[in-house]
């Protein structure tokens, strides 16, 4: 019955749109107790999300099958003063449930395998009554990618242990509106293939792996390395983004300390460096296809201009009963979208990851039977970026500030 349960939910959680745009496009976290520290979770083994936050926690997990849902909430605004197009329009998708699961089996007191399942997002805008970038129509894109990360971690010695997940990817895409970029005599290398081609999808793979060491009763350290993850070409996209369509996740690493400061009290820390700018169909300048430097769909073509970022992740846990556990947190991101007059703000009319700071709280009751429920909430603050229009002329502006509820059922066994 629990191989069904978590079969049925990867099903669901493949169907599920992705609409995460916290820390550029990941998540601020992964899995409800994570959640409810601010994402802080390379030190700790709580639950069955290592395959996304650290391999090598599963070997101190246990057995167990953790399944949760966020009701994601973005809201997105963006408007353009004293250029073609003047105007004010917010994003009519305002509401996405996105599921998530772990899965952690101890085959013997060194070796633990699993599997998690999550997502990340962050590309999703439907402009319905105004399109700011010259197209007929509504304007906007939707970007969902799921990973299957199935996981092996081993006890190098009793309190140290290593782990693996291989990155199994898949990803969909589709972009509507953008009728002006094709149409532009010589902006795209491919115009038939730049929007309102409807859904495309690619499968794609990389690996994790990850170090957890526990060096003193109170203190536990960890380690996680993600390779890019290289996916199939969009070709249904192939004159929109650099390198004929392509579209990479990005390789990304998290180092994190938890000090258990009071039998009661755990506070956690984490650093995590996502490499944006190494992959061209984001980090490409986007005035490149305006300038001529390179076309849409080229490998030097227009993309997104982000910026590597870094993000500090401060997590609090106070175990204020036997049943019932509380957690706070608080994390800051770099900016990815910096805004200039080089377009930046004007392609990420379609990808507003401009959230810099986020406030979590969370909670677990266990219940008599041990099995744990598990709530979170996040508040990512309002933020704004502002840049030059060289396509339109005048000033675009972009903000947004969201807000999610989550819950988890986990099951120990």
């Amino acid at each position: 019955m629990k191989f069904t349960r978590v079969f049925a939910f990867m099903a669901l959680a493949g169907l599920a749109g992705s609409a995460y745009a916290t820390n550029g496009y990941f998540s601020h976290g992964y899995g409800m107790k994570a959640k409810g520290m601010a994402g802080a979770a390379t030190a700790s083994s709580d639950d069955a999300f290592g395959g996304a936050n650290n391999p090598a926690s599963m070997a101190f997990a246990g057995n167990r099958l953790d399944l949760g849902a966020d009701l994601f909430s973005p809201r997105r605004e963006a408007s353009r003063t004293g250029g073609g197009l003047n105007g004010t329009v917010e994003s009519d998708s305002k509401y996405f449930l996105i599921p998530e699961f772990g899965y952690n089996h101890m085959y013997s007191n060194d070796l633990a395998l699993g599997v998690t399942v999550y997502g990340n997002g962050g590309m999703n805008t439907n402009y319905k009554n105004l399109n700011l970038l010259g197209g007929s129509g509504k304007l906007g894109v939707d970007l969902m990618q799921l990973i299957v990360a199935p996981t092996a971690a081993y006890k190098i010695a009793p309190n140290h242990s290593l782990g693996i997940s291989p990155l199994i990817g898949y990803q969909r895409f589709k972009a509507y509106g953008l009728q002006a970029f094709a149409l532009t005599p010589g902006m795209s290398s491919d115009p038939a293939n730049v929007t309102n081609n409807g859904y495309d999808d690619s499968f794609g793979y990389g690996v994790r792996i990850g170090y957890m060491g526990k060096i003193s009763p109170t203190v536990a350290i960890g380690a996680a390395y993600a390779s890019k993850m290289k996916f199939d070409e969009f070709s249904e996209y192939k004159g929109l983004f650099a390198e004929q369509g392509g579209f990479d996740i990005p390789e990304n690493y998290n180092l994190g300390v938890a000090w258990q400061a009071t039998p009661a009290v755990k506070l956690a820390l984490d650093y995590q460096r996502i490499n944006y700018s190494k992959i061209n169909s984001v980090g490409n300048p986007s005035a490149n296809s305006l300038l001529g430097v390179g076309q849409l769909g080229a490998d030097n073509g227009s993309g997104f201009g982000w910026d590597n970022v870094d993000v500090w992740k401060l997590g609090m846990e106070y175990k204020y009963s036997q049943k019932l556990t509380l957690r706070a947190g608080y994390s800051h991101t770099d900016n990815p979208i910096k805004g200039s007059d080089m377009g930046e703000a004007m392609f990420n009319i379609l990808a507003l990851a401009v959230i810099e700071n986020h406030a979590t709280l969370g909670l677990t009751y266990t219940l008599a039977s041990g099995n744990e429920v598990t709530m979170s909430y996040m508040h990512g603050f309002k933020n704004d970026v502002s840049g030059a229009d060289p396509f339109f002329g005048g000033t675009d502006k972009i903000e947004m500030y969201q807000n999610s509820l989550g819950i988890q059922y986990s099951w120990k066994m």
